[in-house]
């Protein structure tokens, strides 16, 4: 019978000075312990699983993520990894990082003490029809389309479309205004990503410096009261820097 080969598994890169532990993990069914991988004054935070492709399912993606926060609640200088990714030793490990140390070493400063807080709004759907029935020529052209035969009411229905995004567009343009500009002065960074599907006003990531986060929270909450009637907040984290770190994690075989 061959043996499953193992391999070693990357969570995520930290500073550290001493050999720090970090607990275990429960991975597919099976506890592995995270350990340290050290360069300098960088570790890599790995664990030695079956060697083979991990599928990024809910489960493991859940798994990956609660190795990170493990890892977050002791150190507070820390690296985000993508998922996924699994090396044939820890030796192996210890190239890429040091490969990577010169990255690690100018992010270091720049993400010590920080975290990453990410917040979706989402327009209520009565909130957001509303909004797009208000508007006169909407209603006049949805009663046009009404009555006539599908290929009659293709262009108007176009028509009809593009209107209700320009709505949304300029919905999203006051939620940046009014919910993601006061927010983005508290934070050291801030950035906006594409919203997902139809209803996103806001899809945005704050790297927040941990001692300014009871107060961050607050300005949530006083906007989420301002807002509630109309949105949902999607408030999350404490996350790693995933948003404003981009590290090229492969060390590229010349």
């Amino acid at each position: 019978m061959s043996e499953e080969s193992m391999g070693i598994y990357i969570f995520c890169g930290i500073q550290t000075e001493t050999e720090e532990t970090f607990g275990e993990i429960e991975m597919e069914g099976e506890q592995r312990e995270l350990m340290t991988i050290r360069y300098k004054d960088a570790a890599m935070i790995a664990a030695e699983v079956p060697m083979k492709i991990y599928h990024p399912n809910k489960a493991n993606l859940m798994m990956h993520q609660n190795a990170v926060s493990q890892v977050m609640k002791k150190n507070d200088t820390v690296i985000p990894v993508s998922f996924g990714n699994v090396f044939h030793s820890k030796e192996d490990v210890g190239v890429l990082l040091e490969n990577l140390y010169p990255q690690f070493e100018k992010l270091f400063p720049e993400i010590k003490g920080k975290i990453e807080l990410g917040l979706k709004v989402i327009g209520k759907k009565e909130w957001l029809e509303a909004q797009v029935s208000e508007n006169s020529n909407i209603e006049k052209m949805a009663k046009a389309v009404k009555g006539k035969s599908e290929a009659a009411s293709y262009y108007e229905r176009i028509q009809l479309g593009g209107a209700a995004q320009k709505i949304i567009t300029t919905l999203q343009q006051q939620v940046k205004q009014e919910v993601f500009k006061p927010l983005q002065e508290l934070a050291e960074a801030s950035k906006t990503n594409d919203p997902i599907g139809e209803k996103m006003l806001l899809n945005a990531a704050f790297l927040v410096d941990r001692n300014k986060e009871a107060q961050f929270d607050q300005s949530i909450n006083e906007m989420y009261e301002k807002w509630k009637d109309k949105v949902e907040f999607n408030y999350s984290g404490p996350w790693p820097a995933y948003n404003f770190i981009n590290i090229r994690l492969k060390v590229e075989d010349d």
